[in-house]
């Protein structure tokens, strides 16, 4: 359950907010000022365009944006009833459903604490990984804290990354600043 909210993400359907993640016709948005929704232009999201067969991508922008936290989960909220996999049918699909929005929420908090906030969000899923991505314009190196101590506050972000999922790292652009954080988490069963 989010820590921000009185109830469980999959309690209730789609949210009605500007973070919906797509339009009527089913094409992906990106956040624009005040975290409203617009339809994006296919440079900046490609969802189905470009993406091989199974695959499907979203995209949101964030920088200059306030309160992307709660954009970012609610944005990956609406991909994840987009894709199916909410609301859950079962503990298990629920428990990974609530493990992609920890993620987001891990790796949006970092960039806005360790790296000037993040510029976007970008996610993608196939038949087999979801994959989160958060670029950001700092220069530091996320690592989980070694070693790690559960009983003191913060310093948590990187351990539950690592935790939760398959695999994740970072990306660097040569000649620009800033970087990728990017996290795979397999898809449910």
């Amino acid at each position: 359950m989010s820590t921000t909210r009185p109830y469980s993400p999959g309690d209730r359907g789609p949210e009605p907010s500007g973070a919906s993640g797509a339009s009527e016709g089913g094409a992906p948005v990106v956040g624009a000022s005040a975290g409203t929704a617009v339809p994006s232009e296919p440079s900046v999201a490609s969802e189905g365009a470009h993406d091989p067969p199974g695959r499907q991508t979203r995209r949101l922008r964030l920088d200059g944006e306030s309160g992307v936290v709660p954009l970012a989960r609610d944005f990956t909220r609406q991909a994840l009833y987009a894709w199916g996999w909410l609301p859950a049918a079962s503990a298990d699909l629920r428990a990974a459903a609530e493990d992609v929005l920890l993620v987001v929420s891990e790796l949006v908090t970092n960039a806005c604490l360790h790296a000037e906030g993040p510029d976007e969000l970008f996610l993608a899923r196939d038949n087999k990984v979801i994959r989160v991505e958060v670029s950001d314009r700092g220069s530091g190196q996320p690592a989980p804290r070694t070693p790690h101590r559960a009983g003191r506050p913060g310093g948590h972000g990187m351990f539950i990354v690592q935790r939760l999922c398959l695999d994740w790292g970072v990306v660097r652009t040569t000649g620009r600043s800033g970087k990728t954080v990017w996290a795979e988490l397999g898809a449910p069963a």
